[in-house]
């Protein structure tokens, strides 16, 4: 059977297990075991318990449940609510203050938990609320929420960056230091837009009451709490940007620092901590089943010689490497219309990393690049999983249409900063090429 017609055969039927309800992980097994047996026999089976074996005994992994143990410590430990108090105080005197802070809010919850949902629910429980209270547009605010948590996997920690290393050859303390800059430019982007809003519709973004202003000793008061989780997160980056850890004892040191933190709060309890065990188990165990199962899957398609005739076929589109990263980064993106991003990583990277290697680019670049096409299917319409996160806790009245409606400015500010970074490549290499391992 021609190769084109195998492919084609197999994403059909990966589409629709995906639709009947399997799971990504157990629709990729299926699909490594049904291609191995067909294209060469069972003994090709060996190949798919290999990967699958040297994928959970990887090192590199160990710090994917680290990061995410450290995540959860945090999130038991109130920094996030004592995060917009401080943030709300400090900018409650700017026009459409409160929204920009709420992303770099959200910004800075992603840099503590690496994931995509964590800042749009915790946000959504308390700065919805508050923001609607105070007479801000339902739109912006809906739109912002959402949006900040979308950028979960591109701040540093990412648990997506992890997996994506684990899976190419590239180095997860790189990916790391060079998602820093492309997360700050979107989320300055966002701040542009929330401050021209304010700007041409005032209406949307009401002044703060003077009575309700803080003053300036409640605000310095409000940075004592936040003082321990900021300094764990610049201590944590700092370390793996020096070459002083390996990113996975920096997961180790981050998950020791959050021990800090929740003590500082006085949230060091039994209680506590067996609930973050819990979730992190949880979030570990469904991570590490995308894991297995896309690197059997990356391995099949190798060893058939799937993937180099994918590589083939891509390459001879064009011989502009920009113009084969577009089309990869559009593949990813309209795959995120439908999608989670952790399901749309194990599909493209297995098909994607081989032409990657063939072109004459940065492949740290491309790394983050892709990552930052997979997340913003998290803000977009029908099935961004961050919209319905939102709509699960948000007010009664509040319809997903609302919520669709209001990310669509955000997409739109987020597809920009995408072609900023294809555009100034530096935006992601320089941080990188700076780091002194």
């Amino acid at each position: 059977m021609e190769p084109g017609i195998v492919i084609a055969i197999i994403f059909i039927s990966l589409f629709l297990l995906l639709v009947l309800g399997v799971p990504v992980a157990f629709s990729l097994f299926a699909l490594s075991m049904v291609i191995a047996i067909v294209m060469q026999g069972p003994r090709l089976l060996m190949v798919s318990y290999m990967s699958t074996y040297s994928t959970m005994i990887s090192d590199i992994l160990l710090a994917i449940p680290l990061f995410i143990f450290m995540a959860t410590i945090l999130e038991f430990s109130d920094v996030v609510s004592d995060l917009v108090d401080a943030a709300y105080k400090w900018s409650g005197h700017f026009r459409g203050g409160l929204v920009v802070a709420t992303l770099f809010v959200a910004m800075m919850i992603d840099a503590m938990s690496g994931l995509g949902a964590t800042a749009t629910v915790t946000l959504g429980l308390l700065a919805l609320p508050q923001l609607l209270k105070k007479g801000y547009h339902k739109t912006l605010v809906l739109g912002a929420i959402p949006a900040g948590g979308s950028l979960g996997p591109v701040i540093p920690p990412s648990i997506v960056m992890i997996i994506l290393a684990s899976l190419t050859r590239l180095s997860i303390g790189k990916l790391f230091i060079g998602g820093i800059l492309p997360g700050l430019l979107i989320t300055f982007l966002w701040s542009c837009y929330v401050a021209v809003l304010s700007f041409v519709k005032p209406d949307m973004t009401p002044s703060t009451a003077p009575e309700d202003l803080a003053s300036w000793r409640e605000k310095f008061a409000s940075l004592k709490s936040i003082i321990a989780p900021i300094a764990l997160i610049i201590l944590v980056l700092g370390a793996i940007y020096t070459g002083v850890v390996t990113p996975t004892e920096a997961g180790a040191m981050g998950a020791a620092g959050a021990f800090v933190c929740a003590a500082i709060n006085r949230k060091l309890t039994w209680s506590n901590m067996k609930n973050a065990a819990i979730r992190a188990t949880l979030t570990n165990g469904l991570v590490m089943w995308l894991l297995c199962a896309g690197a059997s899957f990356a391995a099949i398609m190798q060893i058939t010689g799937l993937s180099a005739f994918i590589q083939g076929t891509v390459l001879g589109i064009s011989d502009n490497p920009m113009v084969i990263v577009g089309l990869m980064l559009i593949v990813a993106i309209f795959l995120g219309f439908f999608m989670d991003a952790g399901a749309n990583l194990m599909i493209c990277t297995p098909v994607f990393w081989p032409i990657v290697e063939a072109l004459p680019i940065d492949p740290i670049w491309w790394g983050v690049t892709f990552v930052l096409a997979l997340c913003v299917g998290y803000i977009t319409p029908p099935f961004g999983m961050n919209l319905f996160y939102l709509k699960g806790i948000a007010p009664e009245g509040i319809t997903i249409g609302d919520i669709y409606k209001s990310s669509i400015p955000f997409s739109i500010v987020y597809f920009v900063g995408i072609i900023l970074v294809m555009i100034f490549p530096v935006i992601v290499t320089w941080l990188p090429s700076l780091m002194m391992k």
